[in-house]
């Protein structure tokens, strides 16, 4: 379940700090009642921006293949085998 704060919550910092590594999910901070700002912990962020990359990076792979810009594996270790005098 996500946590939501106010903004005049952020002024304990050692609290929000907590709150943000206890939970894999952010902290939303509401401003006036909207949508502000979004807290994480480091560990949170570094496993979120990793699986980005990994979304990207299959993306990238789906599109190739759908593309047809694909090779056998066996030509392509053949090829890079070449290229290495091997």
């Amino acid at each position: 379940m996500p946590q939501i704060i106010p903004i005049k919550d952020l002024k304990d910092t050692a609290k929000v700090s907590e709150m943000c590594h206890k939970s894999p999910d952010p902290i939303f901070v509401t401003k006036n009642g909207y949508g502000d700002m979004v807290l994480m912990s480091m560990e949170a962020f570094e496993e979120t921006y990793q699986k980005e990359q990994l979304y990207r990076e299959l993306e990238i792979s789906e599109n190739q293949i759908r593309t047809g810009r694909t090779r056998a594996a066996r030509e392509a270790l053949s090829d890079e085998r070449k290229s290495y005098g091997l």
